[in-house]
């Protein structure tokens, strides 16, 4: 037995009315993206980077060598009050945690001739340095933060009208302060000038000496 399938003709009206629908479609996707992009160009912000060129003020030559970096933490505590007003009215309190680094050098640049002797074989060398020195602390504002504050009433109308409301100046150079203090009295130097000379004794002992004698003084 054989079925015979007979397949419907769509009419032409049909077709064209589809392909009618298609394009106001495709135009109607065209005008959203021609309406919106333009909103967004209209409305948009652009970034215009118009700063001047970077000049060079001078250049250094770098002949010392950082020996040892210390870590500090100091926690200031910063209270500001005022003659004749309770605090309520007129004072601040700052708890602030700060924390740095301070390096230690040696000024390498500072060894005359007259600073280092070597005998004629050159298997034995002695070298006199400078006494290692501190570097400039460094406040760690990443991992420094205040922990309270309080101010009074007249203090918190005043950060309304301020550009720095709540300005942690104050407390951060003590901080660094502090953290100078501190690393003056700490063996940073101590520690600096230990690792300049293991690392001059591996250096010339590198290079076939034998006897390596490094000493600090002026």
């Amino acid at each position: 037995m054989t079925t015979s399938i007979k397949r419907t003709r769509v009419p032409g009206w049909a077709k064209l009315l589809t392909a009618v629908i298609i394009l106001i479609v495709v135009l109607l996707a065209a005008l959203r993206m021609l309406v919106f992009g333009g909103l967004d160009d209209v409305f948009g912000t652009e970034e215009h980077d118009r700063s001047g060129p970077t000049l060079l003020k001078s250049i250094q030559d770098m002949s010392r060598y950082d020996a040892a970096s210390g870590n500090f933490q100091v926690v200031v505590d910063l209270e500001k009050d005022a003659k004749y007003l309770p605090d309520a009215i007129r004072g601040t309190r700052t708890l602030y945690v700060g924390a740095g680094t301070v390096d230690a050098y040696v000024d390498l640049g500072k060894v005359g001739e007259n600073d280092v002797k070597v005998n004629e074989d050159r298997t034995s060398a002695t070298l006199n340095l400078p006494h290692a020195q501190l570097g400039k602390p460094a406040l760690d504002t990443e991992h420094s933060y205040a922990v309270s504050k309080q101010r009074g009433l007249l203090d918190r109308l005043g950060d309304l009208f301020s550009d720095n409301p709540n300005g942690e100046q104050a407390v951060q150079r003590l901080a660094v302060k502090h953290i100078g203090d501190a690393a003056k009295q700490s063996q940073l130097t101590d520690r600096a000038e230990a690792n300049t000379t293991d690392m001059l004794e591996g250096l010339l002992k590198s290079l076939g000496f034998k006897e390596v004698k490094v000493t600090f003084g002026a």
